[in-house]
């Protein structure tokens, strides 16, 4: 295995794009996304880049040409340009700088590749090639948002109130677990694709006690 799987927490850390196009509009979207603090440097942005610093606290635009100073006390750097000497540039500075760095389509000038993923709420699924083939990484996310829909996002938001309920009453988190284990064997996933509440509601009170915390209405009331 060429990678290590990895998820960063980005929350309120400190993140440079080099790169004012199309390919730096999707990298700053997701690192916002993720919490980050995100800067952005480049001569000329986009229209929707200068929009996104207006609804966005978290992104700070600076209309100016690349230098090394900007990846001072950064957490993580993307280089989103369509210069190489410019990208190579980035690299060598983030490696001296001990920052980790992504270059757009250039494996070998990376620490880290970004993979292909889909979300639904809690649930992120990555699709990677190791660099091999982007192109067939998006084809497969692509596969994936439509065999994985809402239904998903739903089933986890569930089960994240169901431990909440369990813990608030001091049970042992190794108690939950043959109940967890029992819950989602009985294909859940089905029945909200389905929003067949009334069997939902069945196998919630079977697992967990005939008790009204534990209907499908009460836990996803504040949903």
């Amino acid at each position: 295995m060429k990678y290590y799987p990895v998820n960063l927490d980005l929350n309120n850390k400190q993140c440079l794009v080099v790169g004012g196009g199309k390919v730096a509009k999707r990298k700053i979207k997701t690192l916002l996304k993720c919490r980050a603090k995100v800067t952005a440097v480049s001569i000329k942005f986009l229209k929707e880049i200068e929009e996104l610093e207006k609804e966005n606290k978290n992104l700070i635009l600076k209309q100016k040409k690349y230098d090394i100073d900007d990846i001072k006390d950064m957490f993580l750097v993307i280089g989103a340009t369509n210069i190489q000497e410019l990208n190579s540039e980035i690299s060598i500075n983030a490696k001296n700088e001990k920052v980790i760095c992504n270059i757009a389509d250039c494996p070998s000038k990376c620490d880290f590749i970004l993979p292909a993923f889909i979300e639904r709420g809690d649930l992120v699924l990555s699709i990677s090639t190791s660099g091999s083939s982007p192109a067939f990484a998006k084809k497969m996310r692509k596969n994936f948002e439509t065999e994985f829909g809402l239904e998903y996002e739903i089933f986890l938001e569930l089960m994240k109130k169901i431990r909440l309920k369990l813990l608030a009453e001091k049970h042992s988190p190794e108690e939950h677990k043959p109940l967890f284990e029992a819950f989602i064997e009985q294909d859940i996933i089905k029945y909200i694709k389905t929003n067949d509440i009334e069997k939902i509601d069945s196998i919630l009170m079977e697992i967990f006690g005939k008790d009204r915390k534990f209907l499908y209405s009460e836990l996803m009331e504040d949903k």
